[in-house]
């Protein structure tokens, strides 16, 4: 099958006609999280494992998080400095990025 037998769609905000796959591509580029970096660099993504760098006092539960404590299964939000992460006994943990390092 060659290229010229492609669908295009019309980009309402270029105001083109793209083929189908073009438009998907930029769909997906528009749609994607930004990228979020741990304390040394290291890029994070979703179900990283990371390790506490800093101890940290939990707002609200009472416990802080001593340095060297691993978060497994991060999620990454729309802001690239936090991450959203699960740990025993708190919901809703979001963790800055400055204070862990990709495991």
């Amino acid at each position: 099958m060659s290229n010229d037998d492609e669908d295009y769609v019309y980009d309402e905000a270029s105001g083109e006609w793209l083929p189908a796959s073009a438009a998907r591509e930029r769909a997906a580029a528009a749609n994607a999280l930004p990228e979020a970096k741990d304390a040394v660099g290291n890029v994070l993504s979703d179900g990283d494992s990371v390790v506490l760098i800093k101890d940290l006092p939990v707002k609200g539960a009472g416990q802080t998080l001593k340095v060297g404590t691993v978060i497994k299964s991060i999620r990454l939000t729309a802001d690239p400095e936090e991450i959203d992460c699960r740990y025993e006994g708190i919901k809703g943990l979001v963790l800055r990025t400055e204070f862990v390092r990709k495991r």
